[in-house]
């Protein structure tokens, strides 16, 4: 791979993040699971996140979201079916996720959601459950938005269930992962809070990481670390290349040409904040094309 269209997938991966989480943090998403008789943040969290594989209850939420504390989601599952199904929770989730990419997709977006479906459809999807749920459970959409951010959510779920078989096969857990990640300096100080970590399971797990020589007595990346964590990295890009396989260069960069303006749209107006706990870099503009692509 050039280091041209590296750059690019970084680049493009970053967006697609972007477009997925606006049904978190924009302001439309917490009225919508409202709507739908959810309480609180983290309730709509969890329950919009999970309900593509339909009422599950904490256990199996925990082991697919990773790096939240149990109890954290045993606060929101399943009292959360009680109150709403998943078929109105999955529906006020897309229909925020179209208002508020509306309100930022300054040109047509049409092209990259063809490309984007193009790219998730017929994806293999076994060992990935979150992108198998949303592939299977989320319907095209009525219009280009729609599709464009049931797309990213399907390719999102699929790296992101790449990115935690390559923590497991290290041997991090959940709360490891956080305080791995924050150590590199990329997440928001109440990480520990937003996670539900008590702080001595967050000092426990330091100390797990100290012991491998991961973190020094600061707390900070040793150069063994930094390197583990690089390679933890390279493996989900490997895990997440056959989502972008199909798209040669010319596509690839055409695809990106269109959406990270938007994302970046989305990360200026706060629709998705940065840094944020999800240690997702914000999105940023591409290059121009090489001479005589």
């Amino acid at each position: 791979m050039t280091s041209d269209r590296a750059d690019l997938e970084r680049q493009l991966w970053r967006a697609v993040e972007a477009v997925h989480a606006v049904v978190y943090f924009a302001p439309e998403a917490k009225a919508a699971y409202a709507g739908v008789g959810l309480r609180g943040f983290w309730m709509g969290y969890f329950a919009s996140r999970v309900a593509a594989l339909g009422a599950v209850g904490p256990q199996v939420t925990t082991a697919l979201f990773f790096g939240f504390a149990p109890r954290m989601v045993q606060r929101a599952l399943p009292r959360a079916w009680e109150l709403a199904a998943p078929h109105e929770v999955l529906a006020a989730r897309a229909e925020v996720a179209r208002t508020v990419l509306g309100r930022f997709a300054g040109v047509d977006v049409a092209p990259a959601a063809n490309a984007l479906t193009a790219a998730a459809d017929g994806l293999d999807l076994a060992g990935r459950p979150l992108a198998a749920a949303h592939a299977a459970a989320l319907a095209e959409g009525p219009d280009a938005l729609g599709a464009l951010w049931r797309a990213a959510t399907v390719l999102r779920e699929y790296r992101g269930d790449g990115h935690i078989a390559a923590l497991v096969a290290e041997g991090v857990d959940g709360v490891q992962a956080n305080v791995w990640t924050a150590a590199g300096g990329v997440l928001v100080p109440e990480q520990r809070e937003f996670r539900g970590w008590t702080e001595q399971e967050w000092a426990g797990a330091a100390a797990a990481l100290r012991r491998r020589g991961w973190l020094d007595g600061d707390g900070m990346l040793t150069p063994a670390g930094r390197e583990v964590r690089a390679e933890v990295e390279r493996r989900t890009d490997r895990a997440a290349a056959p989502a972008l396989a199909r798209l040669d260069d010319a596509a690839l960069r055409a695809v990106a040409a269109r959406l990270v303006p938007v994302a970046s749209a989305i990360a200026q107006a706060g629709a998705v904040p940065y840094p944020n706990a999800m240690g997702v870099p914000a999105p940023r503009a591409i290059s121009a094309a090489p001479a005589g692509s």
